[in-house]
């Protein structure tokens, strides 16, 4: 029984839906900028933790910075 208690991982709360946000503005650069990996890759919401809804309007919002370079579509280690 105790190796179950200790598999049990606590579930991520999506923290837009903690803060009541409706829409995820893609200018706010510095919060897309941390779902985002080094290399520039898009982080997925198993883990970061954000729900369905919430991720969609996230990756909406990464590509509209992009394409109007307020992100970068790769980062220049890669490069």
């Amino acid at each position: 029984m105790a190796k179950q208690d200790q598999q049990i991982k606590k579930r991520r709360t999506c923290r837009f839906c903690d803060n009541k946000e409706t829409y995820i503005d893609y200018k706010d650069e510095k919060k897309l900028f941390r779902f985002t990996s080094e290399q520039g890759k898009i982080i997925p919401k198993r883990i970061t933790g954000t729900c369905a809804r919430h991720q969609r309007q996230l990756v909406q919002a990464i590509k509209r910075a992009r394409h109007l370079a307020l992100l970068p579509f790769v980062s220049d280690t890669v490069r």
